[in-house]
């Protein structure tokens, strides 16, 4: 995107200084040119970006090359120039103009019009343009600087798929993504400046732990704040022992139930990452169509990211690296992979959505990679137990984990959101701290709020 003038930059930091190198200024920016596919593909900027890189796997790379050759002037160290003929977000109030309509024959798809294979394969054609610039500039980086450990910050950041690239090319030693890499995760960043380099305060570093805590920065509710929410509002509950509840939930998810979870500090950033989720079985070839159309109220082609407990991880996946935020893509292991039916291996576009891929299909895109968030006990204990009674008791280590809320509204904060987007949708089951509720024991709400009328569609 651009912070100020600056679109992208890299630099070193040692101690408690950061000596930025080099930099490239607006209007010549990898996440605005990525953007102007969201728009164009009738996704809503700077909150749909995330939609372009799940429906990527659906298309074929058919416009890299124009895109190359018309769009960008891109260097062999990863810097570029774009060609702004074909932009208006410079001047104007949309991202592309008339003549990148003529470009690629179309005008931008309306906004809940049906897709088209030919959104589908801008959406490849782009996500393999952004793969092949971050490439590069991290090739540059490390030549450039000598450095062995890679952090990534900014918009594009949270494109898991590049982040994916960069680590299975072994260009650095180690990567370390900040969970909040958008807007939000300024905030921070000013913070964090102003106390080191301007204050010249001493920064601790073990090199082996961050200090983002697992990004479990945010608002906690005990289990007497719960209790007396539950009680004022007369709803029924079940109070769970800190024993029973992991053995519990690992039983409904095997049940095939969906369950909103809300346990310990809210994450920062936009992942949920086991406090603020909603959580299934993996293994259930229906439960990603079930969870996107009848509780996340959302486009049936995303994809669901797995959680999975850190010590299991390459058995599972072809990835031996922690992933505690959910940014880093990588294929299922082979061995956990199944050959597609006789009938469904020409499927084509949404299609493939039809044919199931691994022993867990919910989590498996079309393209066998899936956007991991490893667990470990460590930072989140009781979710952490929770996966690993299932897998003790049914033989996977894997759980679906979606964010606490649905399409367009912002993830639940509180138990009483928590408590009205659990009767909103077809959930089954919710936990808030160590009390569970069933759906079936629930009055309807008093008010009910129509969440697509308060909140815009992302």
């Amino acid at each position: 995107g651009v912070g100020e003038w600056t679109t992208t930059s890299y630099g070193i930091g040692r101690g408690n200084r950061i000596q930025m190198l080099s930099e490239l200024r607006f209007p010549h920016s990898l996440g605005l040119l990525y953007s102007a596919f969201t728009y164009f593909t009738g996704f809503k900027v700077n909150s749909g970006e995330y939609k372009l890189m799940g429906l990527a796997p659906y298309g074929e790379p058919k416009y890299v090359d124009l895109i190359l050759r018309e769009l960008i002037d891109l260097k062999d160290d990863g810097s570029f120039r774009l060609n702004m003929k074909y932009f208006n977000y410079g001047v104007g109030l949309t991202m592309t103009n008339a003549a990148f309509n003529r470009l690629f024959d179309r005008p931008p798809r309306k906004p809940e019009s049906k897709l088209t294979q030919t959104d589908m394969d801008l959406a490849r054609s782009i996500q393999d343009v952004i793969d092949e610039i971050m490439l590069r500039l991290a090739r540059h980086v490390r030549k450039q600087t000598g450095q062995r450990n890679l952090c990534l910050a900014g918009g594009v950041a949270l494109n898991c798929v590049a982040n994916g690239q960069i680590l299975r090319q072994q260009i650095f030693d180690r990567i370390w993504i900040q969970p909040a890499a958008g807007d939000a995760g300024g905030a921070l960043g000013a913070a964090l400046f102003a106390w080191h380099q301007i204050l010249d305060n001493e920064r601790k570093a073990d090199d082996v732990n961050d200090s983002q805590h697992g990004s479990y920065l945010g608002p906690a509710y005990g289990n007497d704040e719960i209790r007396a929410y539950l009680e004022a509002q007369k709803i029924p509950y079940i109070e769970l022992s800190d024993v029973d509840l992991p053995q519990k939930i690992a039983d409904l998810i095997h049940a095939q139930k969906v369950i909103g979870w809300f346990c310990g500090r809210m994450e920062f950033g936009p992942r949920a990452l086991g406090a603020r989720s909603i959580i299934g079985d993996a293994q259930s070839p229906q439960m990603q169509e079930l969870m996107n159309l009848k509780i996340k109220f959302r486009e049936s082609f995303r994809p669901f990211a797995p959680s999975v407990l850190r010590e299991e991880l390459s058995d599972w996946f072809e990835l031996d690296e922690e992933s505690p935020y959910m940014l880093l893509v990588a294929p299922v292991s082979k061995n956990r992979r199944r050959e597609i039916a006789d009938g469904k291996q020409a499927l084509f576009g949404l299609q493939k959505l039809l044919a199931i891929r691994s022993e867990i299909p919910a989590v498996t895109h079309v393209d066998y990679s899936a956007r991991i968030q490893t667990v470990t006990e460590q930072h989140q204990p009781m979710f952490y137990r929770m996966i690993k009674a299932f897998d003790k008791k049914y033989g996977c280590p894997v759980i679906i984990n979606t964010s606490f809320n649905v399409r367009g509204e912002p993830i639940v904060a509180t138990p009483e959101d928590a408590f009205t987007c659990f009767m909103r949708t077809n959930m089954d089951y919710l936990l808030l701290g160590n009390f569970l509720l069933e759906k079936k024991g629930q009055k309807p709400l008093d008010k009910d709020i129509d969440w697509l009328r308060e909140f815009e569609l992302d």
